[in-house]
């Protein structure tokens, strides 16, 4: 953790990259299974974290493929990224998975249905809303989390650049856990710039 908040990476695949990032204060380490993205994973890496936290991100997948996927890489999260109700949500959880509900926000009415996600997810994502179910590289208001009120604690996503660490430090909430970074943090997609990530986590603890 930076400053007690939880540091999340998404889109990660190649195994270089991974074990230079782990070297870094990073507590999870996302993989994307989302055949549309840039970023999705197709074999396994040839090096799988061993002190970060494993976060499977999927879209509107079938149950059965999630559960596989769980089990070869060796999730702790699942993340789901579409449309997915609550009622999907508790039957993942009651085959034992921990569950990350990401909601793409874009005004106050985005927050509506959150609360029934509560009694079966972990933790949320607040991301930007976009077509493509995250990864745009775009920043949304952050003040319209103001009207969320709920306890599940939420990781903070959405065009976090190495330029965003004095707005994150100014931004609160009484459930920010953290923050999650992807795609301005990259040479190529898939691919994290660990040096640009080193001097944003320093930026966040000064």
């Amino acid at each position: 953790m930076v400053n007690d908040k939880i540091i999340k990476v998404c889109g990660m695949r190649d195994g270089d990259n991974i074990q230079q990032l782990e070297m870094l204060p990073i507590d999870m380490i996302g993989f994307i299974f989302y055949h549309k993205s840039p970023r999705c994973v197709f074999e396994m890496p040839d090096y799988m974290p061993k002190n970060c936290l494993r976060v499977g991100v999927f879209v509107n997948e079938d149950k059965d493929t999630i559960e596989m996927y769980a089990d070869r890489f060796g999730l702790h999260y699942v993340q789901l990224h579409g449309s997915e109700s609550p009622e999907y949500c508790r039957t993942l959880e009651a085959h034992g998975l921990k569950i990350i509900k990401a909601f793409p926000v874009g005004d106050v009415k985005d927050l509506n249905s959150v609360h029934l996600y509560e009694p079966y997810c972990r933790m949320f994502i607040f991301d930007t809303k976009c077509e493509q179910h995250g990864g745009s590289g775009n920043q949304f208001d952050w003040s319209i989390l103001e009207a969320y009120k709920g306890e599940t604690p939420f990781l903070l996503s959405g065009g976090i650049n190495c330029y965003s660490s004095r707005a994150l430090k100014e931004f609160s909430h009484p459930a920010l856990a953290g923050y999650d970074i992807n795609s301005r943090f990259e040479t190529k997609p898939g691919v994290k710039d660990i040096n640009r990530i080193n001097t944003f986590l320093n930026d966040l603890k000064e």
